[in-house]
């Protein structure tokens, strides 16, 4: 019989030999086989100038558009590409040798983006969160399934080391049944200082108030949920939500979302397997940085994510004394094909995956209804803090039988 640590060494190998399986079984084809190349469009120079398509064999970044100017030379020059455009509007009408559209516009913009990008027929890898309200999030499903064309969301805890080795250890069953998980995305967007800095996110370059005044925590849940759906594959069920606000710096916003608005959200919810889920989006904490970090409870084993200043990461058997490991570095993997990228290591992670899929004719990871599930929750837990933290059904979205 192996011991406890010959056991954690032999699965910690077997984690770092396959982060890209994590989600599903891997194609019989590979990327490398094929002489197919993805040409694509990336729209919004914020965020969307941060990642690497351009270094992947099989993807050509052939166009580029932002709104504001300086935008679009951040995505020229870091895509090496001259095609750059005013609007997607523009891009779309003048382009007609696409096959993708990267989006990392406007979080409100996102749903009519796909639309624009599914219309002509292109496959879409989209920034979070994938909408904000459910009738939204039906129209997506729609479209996908109209089409038949890929989406994915591109989320970062999802492959963020901590979430990889939880999701493999679940799948080992080392966990024993996972009944709790913990799961929390603490930002302190220090709202007076923003607000007084003209260059933060809270404005747009034109000196407009951006979509992140007023924007509701749990209608950007996807950070931690990915810690949840994308390590056991559950989906929500029910939620009750409390939300608070300061109401003096409530009143410096220039926007405001209609209805109350909420700078901190607490969910309680519950998954289709009867597990337990605590949920944490705050927007004004005293925290330490940005924290992205769950926790997960097991009858036979748990597992803490690191806590900068605290502890690493901590795997703790049922009968036996907690131990810090040393994740495997995942981004350094051979099978990744684009091994750059921030986010905890993420980016390369997401333009591998999707061009990959593109190229191997298959869907991605985080396809539309892992990121409905990822989404969904959320927001159905405003509308729980709206009501007082009233536990409310959360609708499915789930691909055809």
């Amino acid at each position: 019989m192996k011991t406890r640590r010959e056991f954690l060494s032999t699965s910690s190998a077997a984690v770092a030999a396959a982060p890209l399986q994590a989600g599903r079984a891997a194609s019989s084809q590979s990327p490398s086989s094929s002489g197919k190349r993805i040409r694509l469009a990336v729209v919004g120079g914020g965020f969307g100038a941060t990642f690497l398509w351009h270094e992947h064999p099989h993807c050509e970044v052939v166009a580029v558009t932002d709104l504001h100017e300086a935008r679009r030379d951040r995505l020229r020059k870091q895509y090496r590409c001259d095609n750059a455009y005013n609007s997607f509007e523009e891009l779309l009408s003048r382009r007609r040798d696409l096959d993708a559209v990267a989006i990392f516009s406007d979080a409100p913009s996102h749903v009519k983006h796909v639309e624009m990008s599914f219309e002509r027929g292109l496959h879409v890898c989209c920034a979070v969160p994938a909408c904000h309200t459910l009738e939204d999030a039906g129209k997506l499903k729609d479209m996908k399934e109209k089409t038949g064309l890929r989406y994915m969301m591109a989320e970062s805890s999802y492959y963020r080391g901590g979430c990889i080795y939880a999701r493999e250890r679940f799948r080992n069953g080392d966990f024993g049944e996972l009944f709790y998980s913990e799961i929390e995305y603490y930002h302190d967007l220090n709202i007076e200082k923003y607000l007084s800095n003209r260059k933060s996110l809270y404005w747009n370059p034109d000196g407009s108030a951006s979509w992140r005044q007023g924007w509701q925590p749990m209608h950007y849940p996807t950070h931690s949920l990915a810690y949840l759906v994308g390590v056991s594959g559950e989906r929500i069920s029910k939620v009750a939500c409390l939300g608070w606000a300061d109401q003096q710096l409530l009143a410096k916003l220039e926007a405001r979302s209609s209805g109350k608005t909420f700078f901190n959200q607490v969910a309680l919810m519950e998954t289709d397997r009867d597990h337990m889920v605590r949920c944490n989006e705050f927007r004004v904490a005293a925290t330490d940085g940005i924290w992205v970090r769950a926790q997960w409870f097991g009858d036979q084993a748990s597992f803490y994510m690191a806590k900068r200043g605290y502890h690493g990461d901590v795997w703790h058997p049922r009968f036996g004394k907690p131990e810090t490991i040393q994740l495997p570095e995942y981004w350094k993997s051979d099978q990744l094909t684009v091994q750059s990228g921030g986010h905890g290591g993420s980016a390369g992670f997401i333009c591998s995956e999707f061009i990959n899929a593109l190229v191997e004719d298959r869907e991605p990871e985080i396809d539309l209804y892992e990121s409905l599930a990822m989404t969904v929750p959320g927001i159905v837990a405003h509308l729980s803090a709206l009501k007082g933290g009233e536990q409310l059904k959360v609708p499915a979205f789930e691909r055809p039988a």
